[in-house]
């Protein structure tokens, strides 16, 4: 089937996890062919002399045993689990290692990767037309069709040059003893294996190439998708605009509250004012509870003529204060002067000291 022409970006992180998890993964399937089959070889390399002696042994003994056996049901169960477990002493190991340098193959192609979505039945699987057009309009069926028959030809070729180059020594095995004559076949055997092998890594080292572009072209994404993904991990930037727009509003609400509780409102005059609260049980200097520019200083100034708060102009005072605080500040060392200048004029005019506080206030 033809790939979707919009989807143009490589696939993000989320994406390929989220694939991950439903078992879609990179993973081709020639590689383990050839490595089970070059394991097998290696196993039966390294244990043929154990097989060989062992199965000398069950002949000999057989042989040796057959006229006195007499056949029974107690005998057969006994001489089934007997031959069992010679076999399995045989085999065993190199199905073994076989089987181990498979998992390390899948591993190194898979990663670690445990997920029991790819045996959840899928109904689209089940659709006769999609699964006609898989076998016989799909490009993957074509490729793994000439996989297939590369396959088949190189390893039907292999024997073919193994035996072209052997056949002058048949003749001569007509005066090998049993033995010499196992032991080269078993040799032409291995040289044949070795033969097709060659070309089963080269078949598999393609197909690994092949297998991983494939997948990543398969899990392309187009421009909308990626930026959808975005939203969803960062947030719409409508969306987080509104929560600071809210924490904002809330953020001013709560420092409003504050307004009625100040000894003074600095200001610049219309553009900016700062609210200062000082009392000396609560910290050496004193605070800013409340500060702003345009509306909210308007507004600041509207609560503090509201609750008869005193409004001060100062404009090099509110610039600083404004530049240099935050809310809930102590005022910087070097505007000590110019605030207690103000401060002290307000309380000498209400009478009262900077520990004191205005009826119903403090």
């Amino acid at each position: 089937m033809a790939r979707d022409p919009s989807k143009t970006e490589q696939a993000t992180p989320k994406r390929i996890n989220k694939a991950r998890g439903e078992g879609n993964v990179a993973k081709s399937q020639e590689v383990p062919k050839a490595i089970s089959i070059l394991a097998g070889l290696i196993g039966l390399s390294a244990w043929l002399g154990y097989i060989g002696n062992e199965l000398m042994n069950m002949f000999r003994h057989f042989l040796s045993e057959a006229p006195n056996y007499s056949l029974n049901a107690a005998n057969i169960g006994e001489l089934g689990f007997s031959l069992s477990v010679a076999l399995a002493k045989m085999a065993l190991p190199v199905i073994l290692l076989v089987g181990a340098l498979v998992f390390i193959c899948i591993r190194l192609q898979v990663g670690k990767l445990w997920t029991t979505k790819v045996f959840k039945p899928k109904l689209s699987k089940f659709n006769p037309i999609n699964g006609l057009k898989r076998m016989f309009i799909s490009a993957q069926t074509f490729i793994r069709l000439g996989k297939s028959l590369l396959m088949a030809i190189f390893i039907g070729i292999a024997p073919l040059m193994a035996l072209r180059a052997e056949i002058v020594v048949f003749p001569t095995l007509y005066y090998q003893e049993p033995e010499g004559i196992a032991i080269y076949i078993l040799t032409l055997a291995a040289t044949m294996v070795k033969y097709a092998l060659i070309p089963m890594f080269i078949i598999a080292m393609v197909d690994l190439w092949y297998t991983r572009w494939d997948y990543a072209q398969n899990l392309k994404m187009t421009k909308a998708e990626i930026k959808d993904e975005r939203k969803q991990m960062e947030g719409d930037e409508k969306i987080k605009a509104k929560i600071r727009q809210k924490m904002m509003k809330m953020s001013v609400q709560r420092m409003m509250q504050q307004v009625p509780k100040a000894d003074v409102v600095i200001t610049n005059p219309t553009h900016i004012a700062v609210a200062l609260r000082y009392n000396a049980m609560e910290a050496p200097a004193p605070i800013v509870v409340a500060m702003g520019a345009d509306r909210v200083a308007e507004r600041i100034k509207e609560i503090a003529r509201e609750n008869k708060v005193p409004l001060r102009e100062n404009k090099p005072l509110a610039r600083a204060l404004y530049k240099q605080t935050e809310v809930g500040d102590m005022i910087p060392a070097e505007l000590f002067q110019a605030v207690a200048a103000i401060l002290a004029q307000i309380w000498k005019t209400k009478g009262r000291g900077p520990s004191g506080g205005r009826p119903g206030n403090r």
